[in-house]
């Protein structure tokens, strides 16, 4: 039996009546460096994770609350054209930047959700738009991490009600399946070899996205190619990130990335601890391999002193998530991506617990805190 508590306090000190500002200085924003498109769909997607999670609560409500203002953004955020602007200053200016595929992918995965769990009906409405309107930019990505989500967004939609979907965009859906999936396997095909199977000449930045993507498409295509790209890619990425005894995480670290010939150990960005928990979920949920579930374990193992360094890469009392692990321990600073990075993996791994526990008992015991008392059953 365990029991411990997740707090929302550093997310709603780092959310004003815009959204969710960027960068975080110590436990404080960083207001001079503003707000982008990206956290404000990543938070979108985390407070409707959370309150499908939690019972009904005044910290579920105040979440909801904030969908509302997260939706703002991206509502504010998005273009005649149907893409979204990404950066925006403090004063609420657009900053200078070219369109970016990643961007736009990921507001489109957080639409997808918003639009069946947005608290009022004209608010799914709105998301609905939004989300038409972006979904046929997608066809024409070309970042390997905007394809993938542009995968698990369909996916989302057609594995969630496939019947609320008109017959276009039910065509359009299963097209984007066959054309992405298609584009992500000849990058594969491109640049894999029997000891490097992977996408890309390198590992970069939310690695996990490319393998999570195929799972996805996987998950409605039942195609043999798909699935075996799919799992080979994930099993190489655990084992780069795989080490140790007893075995953690240690994610490619940004200061270098990784090749074939090595791998950067510093420094550890909490993204990647919530990607590969994302990837091996789905691969989880398709295959029922314990292996999968043992991953997303070591994910959120990794905040709670469960890595290279053997420290804590949270602030449990603040619920802030610290910026990145570096060799002298963590980066003090505790920016968004961070943050929704670590409240994801604790989503992520409550929603795996649920499946095989014997109780899970979520209590928000006060505005800002959810109590999980766990007691699993072994695979």
């Amino acid at each position: 039996m365990g029991k411990w508590s997740i707090r929302f306090r550093h997310l709603f000190r780092l959310t004003d009546d815009v959204g969710i500002l960027e960068h975080g200085h110590y436990l404080l924003p960083r207001r001079g460096e503003g707000y982008t498109t990206d956290d404000n769909a990543r938070a979108l997607l985390t407070v409707l994770t959370w309150a499908d999670l939690l019972p009904p609560s005044s910290l579920r409500d105040r979440l909801l609350a904030l969908s509302e203002r997260y939706l703002a953004f991206l509502a504010w955020a998005a273009r005649e054209d149907g893409r979204f602007h990404n950066n925006f200053s403090y004063a609420r200016e657009k900053e200078p930047e070219h369109p970016s595929d990643d961007c736009d992918a990921r507001a489109l995965y957080a639409l997808a959700h918003a639009r069946y769990k947005m608290p009022h009906q004209a608010h799914r409405e709105l998301s609905r738009e939004l989300y038409l309107k972006a979904l046929p930019h997608a066809f024409h990505f070309k970042a390997p991490r905007a394809m993938a989500y542009a995968l698990a967004t369909v996916g989302t939609l057609l594995e969630t009600d496939p019947g609320d979907l008109s017959q276009t965009e039910r065509t359009l859906s299963f097209q984007l399946l066959e054309t992405l999936s298609s584009r992500l396997l000849r990058l594969y095909e491109e640049n894999h070899d029997q000891h490097w199977r992977w996408f890309e000449p390198l590992l970069t930045y939310a690695n996990a996205l490319l393998p999570w993507g195929l799972w996805r498409a996987q998950m409605l295509l039942d195609n043999e190619a798909v699935r075996h790209a799919a799992k080979e890619s994930l099993e190489f990425l655990i084992g780069v990130m795989t080490t140790g005894d007893p075995p953690h995480l240690r994610p490619v670290g940004n200061d270098g990335w990784g090749d074939r010939t090595k791998m950067a150990s510093w420094d550890q960005q909490p993204l990647e601890i919530f990607k590969i928990a994302l990837a091996a979920s789905a691969a989880w949920e398709q295959t029922g391999e314990s292996r999968y579930w043992q991953v997303i374990q070591l994910a959120h193992g990794w905040f709670y002193g469960q890595n290279t360094r053997g420290v804590m890469m949270i602030n449990e009392a603040e619920g802030a998530a610290y910026d990145g692990l570096t060799p002298n321990g963590p980066n003090a600073n505790a920016g968004a991506e961070a943050l929704l990075s670590y409240l994801m993996t604790e989503a992520i791994w409550i929603a795996a617990q649920k499946k095989i526990s014997h109780r899970l008992l979520l209590n928000a015991e006060r505005e800002d805190t959810v109590t999980i008392e766990e007691e699993t059953q072994s695979l």
